[in-house]
């Protein structure tokens, strides 16, 4: 489980693969629910990615 704002790293991303290997930072404040197919908000990838929704298993927290 993730906390709104925590750093993690992306392993890898259905949603965009362009975001493999990116850090980001958590939006969801809650754990995802089945509109998201309880898959994760990440956003602050970069300027050309926006926010992309990962499942937990494509996530690492950074520790930061």
């Amino acid at each position: 489980m993730f906390n709104a704002g925590a750093e993690v790293e992306i392993l890898s991303c259905e949603d965009d693969p362009r975001a493999k290997g990116k850090t980001g930072r958590i939006v969801d404040e809650v754990s995802p629910g089945p509109l998201t197919e309880g898959r994760w908000t990440v956003n602050r990838i970069s300027i050309f990615i926006g926010p992309v929704l990962c499942h937990a298993h494509e996530l690492r927290t950074t520790g930061r």
